[in-house]
């Protein structure tokens, strides 16, 4: 008799809802190589009654006083804060990410939860008195209603808190949907936000597939769609979204070059490019892909880096080493193709990590970190976003060079200069286009009080993710004119009103 696998619920009206539908996708442990659990799937009456959860609970949510919100909100950071390294290990079980990098990945979400406990002051709107006689003008900020995410698999806990602290804070309810790769994080959350005392539907999580997406994006009592992923999706979300009239942050994929000057420090810089390219195995929107190197450096700095690959070591990530497996077998395989891919268009494999021994079972997603060199800007190894432990090098003859490089690629997410020249790091900030920029910082993700997004075809919509931008998002902004008549006034006058 076979063992049954258990099953990801979803979450709805506070409570965990075991699904009807007779649809699952099976969930992996990565550095085993074998499935583990199964998650629901939705289907259309569990979308529906999850949606509904949400819609019922707005009205009293948002009338719930800014204080009590506030008590709330502190609350879930707390519990957070006590128990990281459980949802760490959560996260490590389905993902296989280290459990130390997947630690970082829910502190970087808890500075959002921390920046959502002041949000009485960031709701706060404007007045102006006295704008025409006796009349004053001000500004009111309101929750929009029901919010849809859909989180992607690479930070199943810190993306989708880049969203949702902000969004309930200000008043809203939210349903997410999970990668139906490691749902398990977000049930976990849901769990945490009910000891807190949150309301019973004001946070929902759907497990399911596209039906649950489409479901999020047509439905008319959802507001918003928050979305993090890769490009094509993320632009198929914006253009459906928006038809239904919703407001839409959908960030896309990413192809991030770091420019390599040559007064760089080379020892920072391959410090850098083994974090940044290797860190949580490549699967970052953020992850270094492309190293230009400005000539004459390229040779020592690829010595560098191949020598501290050489150190590395690959295995589950539940025995801390340095990088763990890809998240499924399918993925490693697309990854591991690009290897073939940029060998036949003439680029040296300086570092193959297919193949290599690790610290884990032999069964596991493994792929181990990859150097490429002189990487033709044709090949599709240089174009697309590989999402995975591969490092390409690509030489230039000058800044300029690399400038233009970086600013005729599709994507704009991040990148990043290596330079002790303050100058060109100035000139750099100033003319490249991209989103966000690293000087001297391989990984350029900002602080929760900025914002995060990208230019070109990694973000689609007007707003980036948390700080300012997050609480513009998931809020409407009312202006109210205002006049109390004194009984002294004139009487009537049809007349435009001038002063």
């Amino acid at each position: 008799m076979s063992h049954q696998l258990p099953t990801v619920p979803h979450w709805i009206d506070g409570a965990r809802r075991e699904s009807g539908s007779g649809r699952t996708a099976p969930v992996y442990d990565p550095a085993l190589g074998r499935q583990t659990k199964a998650v629901a799937l939705a289907d259309e009456a569990e979308i529906q009654a999850a949606i509904a959860s949400a819609a019922a609970a707005f009205p009293g949510w948002a009338g719930t006083s800014m204080a009590r919100r506030q008590q709330i909100v502190f609350r879930f950071r707390e519990l957070l804060n006590e128990r990281k390294l459980e949802l760490a290990e959560i996260i490590t079980s389905e993902h296989g990410k280290v459990v130390s990098d997947a630690a970082g990945e829910v502190a970087r979400g808890l500075e959002v939860v921390e920046l959502a406990t002041g949000f009485p002051h960031l709701m706060k709107g404007g007045h102006s008195e006295n704008v025409s006689t006796g009349v004053d003008v001000y500004s009111i900020k309101q929750p929009l209603g029901v919010v849809g995410i859909v989180s992607p698999f690479n930070f199943p806990a810190m993306v989708p808190m880049w969203f949702f602290p902000i969004a309930i804070a200000a008043g809203n309810t939210v349903v997410l949907k999970p990668s139906e790769k490691d749902p398990s994080a977000a049930i976990w959350m849901a769990e945490l936000w009910k000891e807190a005392g949150l309301p019973d539907g004001v946070f929902t999580v759907l497990q399911g597939d596209r039906l649950a997406v489409d479901g999020l994006l047509e439905h008319p009592e959802v507001r918003s769609i928050s979305f993090v992923g890769s490009t094509p999706i993320a632009q198929y979300i914006y253009e459906t979204a928006a038809k239904h009239g919703k407001r839409v942050q959908a960030l896309g994929g990413a192809k991030n070059h770091m420019l390599v000057l040559p007064d760089a420090d080379l020892d920072l810089v391959a410090d850098s490019a083994i974090n940044a390219g290797f860190g949580s195995a490549g699967e970052r929107c953020m992850a270094v892909s492309v190293l230009l190197a400005v000539e004459p450096v390229a040779d020592e700095l690829i010595e560098k880096i191949t020598s501290r690959i050489a150190q590395l070591r690959v295995g589950d990530g539940r025995r801390e080493p340095d990088m763990g497996p890809l998240v499924t077998e399918a993925h490693r395989d697309k990854v591991a193709s690009y290897i073939d891919i940029a060998a036949a268009d003439g680029a040296e494999v300086v570092v193959d990590g297919r193949g290599i021994e690790v610290d884990g079972e032999a069964d596991g997603f493994w792929l181990g970190p990859t150097l490429l060199d002189r990487v033709p800007t044709t090949s599709r190894a240089y174009t697309e976003e590989i999402f995975g432990p591969v490092l390409s090098v690509v030489r230039v003859a000058c800044y300029e060079e690399g400038v233009e490089l970086i600013d005729s690629g599709a994507f704009g997410n991040g990148t990043a200069i290596f330079t002790n020249d303050g100058g060109a790091a100035r000139r750099f900030q100033s003319e490249v286009q991209v989103g966000m920029i690293g000087i001297n910082v391989p990984i350029p993700v900002p602080v929760a009080y900025y914002s995060f997004g990208g230019w070109k075809q990694s973000l689609f919509g007007a707003n980036k993710a948390y700080g300012p931008a997050g609480f513009d998002f998931f809020t409407q902004e009312k202006a109210v004119t205002s006049r109390w008549l004194d009984p002294s006034h004139g009487g009537i006058n049809l007349g435009f009103p001038q002063n």
